[in-house]
């Protein structure tokens, strides 16, 4: 991509962050009670609209579980996570390729020794390592989606590993969110369940040695 489409599509980007902003979107598709109120109102259209936003909302890097509390909230357990972790993948792909295509060569400036490691880290069995990462109750969604696209980790192996490594937590928030909705009190204690078995497993990779390579990071 050359040097003005990549500013025309940056500048492009940046206003439509700004609308998004501005007019409170991102706020909405965090907010359970406007999620299932505009579910109500729009019905299967409503769909698309809030996988829009919800790419968007992950793209960005905010907090991925308020995004399955409140689908699971607006949609019910089952439905809600589905959504939600399509969502987050979407998101998790939006800011690999903006990296990739538009801010690889500014990030590789300022920020080389940290993508290096982290592409000696995951170049090799991709998804599995980007499955522990995700795990791991550390580190930041964001700067391992636009690592991982700023550097020569195979895109393949990393949506792969991020989408199972989401499925855990996106679970738990998408019960937890139906719980409350329905009031089932079954639906809460299977949410529980589930985190502790996440935790299990995050605390176990917390304290291996790959746990310490990305703490280098």
């Amino acid at each position: 991509m050359n040097r003005l489409a990549k500013f025309i599509v940056s500048l492009s980007l940046f206003i439509a962050i700004a609308f998004a902003v501005q007019q409170g979107f991102f706020e909405h598709i965090a907010d359970s009670n406007w999620v299932a109120k505009f579910v109500k109102e729009q019905g299967k259209q409503a769909v698309v609209v809030l996988m829009a936003m919800g790419a968007a909302y992950a793209a960005l890097g905010a907090p991925r579980q308020l995004l399955a509390f409140a689908f699971g909230f607006a949609f019910g357990a089952v439905e809600g996570a589905l959504l939600a972790l399509v969502a987050t993948e979407l998101g998790c792909i939006l800011s690999f390729y903006a990296a990739k295509w538009l801010f690889r060569s500014s990030l590789q400036r300022k920020f080389n020794k940290s993508l290096m490691k982290f592409e000696r880290l995951v170049k090799d069995n991709t998804t599995l390592k980007v499955l522990m990462i995700r795990l791991l109750p550390i580190g930041s969604n964001l700067f391992t989606n636009v690592a991982a696209g700023a550097t020569t980790v195979p895109a393949q192996g990393f949506f792969l590993g991020s989408f199972i490594g989401y499925i855990p937590q996106t679970l738990i928030f998408a019960y937890a969110g139906a719980g409350i909705g329905l009031s089932e009190h079954e639906k809460i204690l299977i949410s529980i369940a589930l985190f502790i078995v996440s935790s299990v497993i995050g605390s176990l990779l917390y304290r291996s040695q790959f746990r310490r390579k990305v703490k280098e990071l």
